[in-house]
């Protein structure tokens, strides 16, 4: 041996050489994302092996070595956890990356606890994909390269000291009173001691104060062989007068420990002496910190930083029971702010996540030091009230909430004024069901919305049955596409002078199975609110475009068939295109095609409408204003959008025999008619206003004087008896 104990260059073969390209295997039961996968490691030249599923991963394992696995978790036939402990069960030092579509806390805990090295969520970004794995083979390479220096450390105590010094991981003795003998130079930039600052120092100088007692049987480990310590988490202390503060993550760092008893292998085989403990911590503090920023995103929420859904359950569940041992009442309150919508689709939705803010940090000031408050999605806020003595404590607090409320915002330069509508209820008079108490407190504020919001509205038994109901319908619309329980009607929009059927509006009824015919107010809100809307638009359009290719494949004369269009249709990015597939399928010419809009839609988000519905009338689909005269645009706006009807709405046809609403009608028909636009009048009952419209030059009627909203097979009778004009005599019959 050399005289001295380190020497600075190490042999040459010490370490074995790793191959010149890493070989990974890849695993998904998705073709496509193999396909790409592959294509995205061949550009950084990597051997890649494909499994398409968990069986024929543990084939591949067991026929060669793999440098680095990319694990799905989900697949059929075996998931990745069962890779995993497959692996594990092995001793495999393959490391594991598991790309995961599964964004949930426990899929991700459950994966690093099960072994892998690292948690990938799909859809990735191609660059830090490629960097984990970059990342993952560089600490493979050095683990092997750690654990191929600690199997020669009995060859030479000059190999020894030189690579344990260079080890990554903090490696230490003790004698057996639990002083430092030994620590490599990993202790500096892990805790911030120098060497000689830890010889001699008991190692209870580095550990965390609620370690203590665990370390004793862990960190001054006296078992050897099988039953010693391995893999436990500790936390040890950085040196709090270290000044180099780039060189900490904080006041402690948790590492994983493997440490076993040494022993005098001289003495007697009976009675072996215990000469100290010797130990290997591995630093997984960055481990431990994307677990805690996963559990933090899971339990808050990211845009407020305040509680969730799921976390303010667990707080309700936690004052439930407390209340219940105190015999003191809690009360939950349910916060929506009031058209927070309008302000969102006005001035954006990065004013709308500022305002968000702005009303997370005034109800703070309005609350308790022990109150919970949460938010739960979108604009709606939760607050937990432990310790209530009486109704007026929750009276007071909400009175508070909304007159801090009231007050303007500023954000970005905008003056905002924003009220908010408030539900509550008491337990345990209302109830000590956690998701009862919360679901009674959102009927509450949705009763005070619908009695004038900017109120609070408590809890009563009665609210439950409207509300029930609203969630059967919505359940209900759900299955009535699969169970083809929807139906078109179509009422005929026709000539005030020939009498001839100019075209049909297609009106949407829904046969439900107890409750019969429903029409669009029975169930439309809904639809709107649940977003079922939309799958229910596209069927009508298909159905519509469907009805005028049997028209003229029957030789029936054309007509304009109008559909009406809702505000979840208009705003879905795919509108256009499920417009043009309808018209494309059926072979239609698009001036065949009218879609109807309200003044009030076309205005919401208007260059956005003015882009889609340019697109559709350069495709020559007609756009239809409904219900015209009740909503507040301006002439100058709609002038820039490609309209070719305007539709009265039949409130000012059904009082025609007034001055006033004939005085608007008249201006409406002529304003239509300076713009070069057909003018329909919805609502039309009794010969009188036909002959008053006629007499006003309006173009076109629809309403119960020609007939009703009819099935599709009346509709075909009618359009064959009727194309060339109606009997007079006939008007009243086909009214009845």
């Amino acid at each position: 041996m050399s005289d001295h104990p380190i020497d600075s260059t190490p042999p040459r073969s010490t370490v074995s050489t790793f191959p010149v390209r890493p070989r990974l295997l890849v695993v998904d039961d998705e073709p496509l994302i193999l396909e790409g996968l592959t294509r995205l490691l061949a550009t950084r030249d990597y051997d890649v092996v494909t499994a398409s599923g968990g069986c024929d991963a543990l084939i591949a394992i067991g026929k060669q070595q793999f440098d680095a696995i990319l694990l799905d978790l989900g697949m059929p036939d075996l998931n990745g956890n069962e890779v995993l402990r497959f692996i594990a069960d092995r001793s495999a030092d393959t490391p594991v990356i598991v790309v995961s579509g599964d964004s949930t806390i426990d899929a991700a805990i459950r994966a690093l606890r099960g072994g892998a090295a690292d948690f990938v969520r799909k859809p990735y970004e191609p660059e830090e994909l490629l960097r984990r794995i970059d990342n993952t083979l560089t600490r493979r390479r050095l683990e092997k390269e750690n654990n191929h220096i600690l199997q020669r450390l009995q060859q030479s105590e000059k190999w020894h000291r030189f690579l344990v010094n260079s080890s990554p991981d903090f490696i230490y003795t003790l004698d057996c009173d639990g002083r430092f003998t030994f620590v490599n130079d990993r202790v500096e930039s892990l805790l911030g001691y120098r060497s000689e600052e830890l010889l001699g120092q008991h190692y209870s100088l580095v550990i965390h104060e609620d370690d203590i007692a665990r370390a004793e049987h862990v960190f001054n480990e006296r078992r050897a062989g099988d039953r010693s310590a391995r893999n436990t988490e500790i936390r040890l202390k950085c040196n709090p007068g270290m000044r180099r503060p780039r060189l900490m993550n904080g006041r402690c760092k948790c590492v994983e420990l493997t440490a076993t008893g040494m022993y005098d292998e001289d003495a007697s085989p009976f009675e072996k002496r215990f000469i100290g403990s010797y130990g290997v911590a591995k630093d997984i503090s960055e481990r431990k910190q994307a677990e805690e920023t996963v559990h933090y995103q899971a339990y808050h929420d990211l845009l407020t930083g305040l509680p969730n859904r799921a976390l303010f359950r667990d707080h309700l569940g936690l004052m439930l029971a407390q209340a219940k041992r105190n015999q003191q009442p809690l009360a939950v309150l349910s916060l929506d702010l009031d058209h927070f919508k309008v302000i969102n689709d006005s001035l954006g939705h990065t004013i709308g996540d500022e305002l968000l803010l702005a009303v997370g940090a005034r109800l703070r000031q309005c609350l308790r030091e022990g109150d919970t408050l949460a938010r739960l999605g979108g604009d709606e806020f939760a607050v937990l009230l432990p310790t209530l003595v009486s109704r007026s404590d929750v009276e007071h607090i909400c009175r508070k909430i909304i007159q801090t409320l009231s007050k303007p915002v500023y954000v970005k330069g905008h003056e905002i004024y924003i009220t908010v509508s408030i539900g509550a209820c008491v337990a345990p008079e209302d109830g000590d069901m956690i998701d009862s108490l919360i679901r009674q407190a959102e009927i509450a504020m949705y009763q005070a919305k619908s009695q004038g919001r900017s109120r609070l509205q408590f809890w009563e038994s009665g609210m439950q049955a409207p509300y029930s109901e609203r969630m059967q319908i919505e359940a209900d619309l759900r299955r009535a596409l699969a169970r083809n329980e929807f139906v078109l009607f179509y009422q005929p929009q026709v000539d005030t002078i020939t009498g001839e059927v100019r075209g049909f509006e297609a009106l949407l009824r829904w046969w439900h199975p107890q409750r019969g015919l429903l029409t669009p107010v029975d169930f439309i809100p809904v639809a709107e609110e649940s977003g079922v809307i939309v799958p229910i638009g596209d069927w009508v359009l298909r159905q519509a475009s469907a009805q005028m290719a049997d028209w003229l494949r029957a030789g029936l004369p054309p007509v304009r068939l109008s559909v009406n269009i809702s505000a979840r249709q208009l705003e879905n990015p795919d509108f256009v295109d499920s417009v043009m597939r309808a018209i494309q399928v059926y072979s239609l010419d698009g001036h065949q095609m009218e879609l109807e809009i309200t003044e009030s839609l076309l205005m919401r988000d208007f260059e956005a409408n003015a882009i889609k519905l340019g697109r559709l009338s350069a495709s020559g689909i007609r756009l239809a204003i409904d219900d015209f005269g009740t909503g507040y645009s301006s002439f100058k706006y709609l002038s820039r959008f490609p309209i070719h009807t305007l539709k009265i709405d039949q409130s000012f046809v059904q009082d025609l025999d007034r001055e006033e609403n004939m005085s608007i009608v008249n201006a409406m028909i002529a304003m239509g008619r300076g713009m070069n636009l057909n003018v329909v009048a919805e609502g039309v009952e009794t010969e009188s206003q036909r002959a008053r419209l006629q007499q006003m030059q309006c173009h076109e009627v629809q309403g119960y004087y020609y007939s009703a909203a009819i099935s599709s097979h009346e509709a075909t009778l009618l359009l064959g008896r009727h194309a060339r004009g109606f009997a007079q005599a006939e008007h009243q019959v086909a009214g009845g």
